[in-house]
This record gives structure tokens, C-alpha cells and sequence, in this order.
């Protein structure tokens, strides 16, 4: 299969070497098994905290998005250090570069691309460019929930939603001062767009992206095309 993963940068845990190695061994062990894979990785708490400083001294909004994309890049090179040969040796800025990459067999790997998008919509967005077949964000929350989980404690999380669905309930989510979703509202219209087969998990252990891709085993949220009802079909017993 052809795989991007959306990797947060607070899963990512970019102070510990043992967390970064354990990320980057799985996706060495997809290539091995014969998936083609485009990564794309967050900000994270760095990010968050270069933004509020800046803020501080007084930084517009652009500035601030370039930060965080600075700050994205880093991490993704942070990544590309513990991966083997087959990946690219800086990130890709854009996503012809990082599609080159994936039709050369190489792991393509990718930070932010420009103000006002979120790695999350830089997700998807590669993954509709690059026609994957699955969609994987790894995130530090276990899915997509009905509402914000931090504030509501009645909030449920859902199994599965369509494309549409997870449109209307990010919606709803976002228009809660504070709130934050697993995945963004633009992230959430490419999704809709392109009918990707996507998932929003847990990817604080880095075995669970494994699991997904090679069983279809998860405790997270599919995100289920238009026109299909059968979740992880990737993954069906022959």
C-alpha cells in the first residue's frame, strides 16, 4: 500500500531519543514489508512554545506560522536522522518533491508548507497528491470524540464516521473557544474531497501505527469513504 503518516509532534516526543528510534523503526519495517510511506510531522509542544514567545514580542500572524513550519521542518529532520538510506535527506517543501520521492520508493518526509495550514491539512492534502491508499494520523488523542474531551466529560468516541460526518463533528468541535480535535477542519474537507481511508489514533506508542497498517487492529476512529462499509478493508484474511 501506499501509507502517509501524520506524525504530532508532541507523539513524536522529540526529546527522547528512544521514542524518535522506535517511530522511525516501524516505518523501516512497512518499507520492508513492501508499503510505500510519505511522513508528515508536527510541531508539537516546541512549536506551541516558540509561538507564545513570539507572540509575545509582538510577532504577527504570518510570522508565527513560519515559525511553526521552521519549527515542523526541524522535527521532520529530527526523524530523517533515525531512518536508513531509503529516506530523503531533507524534507520535501512541497508536495511534488515529496511525490517524487514516494514513486522512487523512498520515504518521503515532510514538515509544514506554508502560513495558515496545519500539518494535519498537510496531511491529507499529500496523501490525496500522492493517491495513498491509507491515512494514518498518529496523534495524542485515541480519535475523533463528539466533543472536545478535555472539557466535556460525557464526550464519546466514535468507532467509525464517514468523510461528511467527521466534517460536521470537527465543525462543532472548532466552535468552542479553547477546544482542540484530533484533526483539523481543512484536514477534515481534503479527507471529505479525496475519500481517502483514513485514521486518527493513539500514536504515543508507536506500535500501534504498525498494528494498524498490518492487521487493521486499533482502538482509534475510521474515517470511512462515501460508498463503502466495510472499515479496514486493507487488512481482510484472504
Amino acid at each position: 500500500m501506499k501509507i502517509v503518516l501524520s506524525l504530532g509532534g508532541s507523539v513524536l516526543a522529540p526529546r527522547d531519543p528512544e521514542r524518535v528510534g522506535a517511530h522511525a523503526e516501524v516505518i523501516e519495517d512497512l518499507v520492508a514489508e513492501g508499503h510505500s510511506v510519505g511522513v508528515v510531522v508536527g510541531g508539537g509542544t516546541i512549536a506551541r512554545e516558540y509561538i507564545h514567545t513570539a507572540r509575545a514580542l509582538g510577532a504577527n500572524e504570518i510570522e508565527l506560522d513560519q515559525l511553526g513550519i521552521d519549527t515542523t521542518r526541524v522535527n521532520a529532520r529530527l526523524l530523517i536522522a533515525a531512518l536508513s538510506e531509503r529516506a530523503v535527506t531533507s524534507p520535501a517543501t512541497d508536495y511534488e518533491t515529496a511525490g517524487e520521492a514516494l514513486r522512487r520508493d523512498e520515504v518521503a518526509v515532510m514538515g509544514g508548507v506554508a502560513p495558515g495550514q496545519t500539518t494535519d491539512a498537510v496531511s491529507a492534502a499529500l496523501a490525496e497528491y500522492a493517491n495513498a491508499d491509507l491515512l494514518v494520523y498518529a496523534t495524542s488523542v485515541p480519535g475523533v470524540y463528539s466533543a472536545d474531551p478535555a472539557a466535556e466529560d460525557d464526550a464519546h468516541r466514535f468507532e467509525a464516521l464517514s468523510a461528511t460526518e467527521l466534517v460536521d463533528v470537527i465543525a462543532d468541535i472548532e466552535m468552542t473557544a479553547g477546544a482542540s480535535a484530533p484533526v483539523d477542519l481543512l484536514a477534515a474537507k481534503i479527507i471529505e474531497r479525496s475519500g481517502v481511508r483514513t485514521v486518527v489514533l493513539d500514536g504515543t506508542d508507536p506500535a500501534r501505527v504498525a498494528r494498524v497498517v498490518t492487521s487493521g487492529d486499533h482502538d482509534g476512529t475510521d474515517i470511512v469513504p462515501e460508498g463503502s462499509d466495510e472499515p479496514t478493508y486493507w487488512a481482510m484474511n484472504d
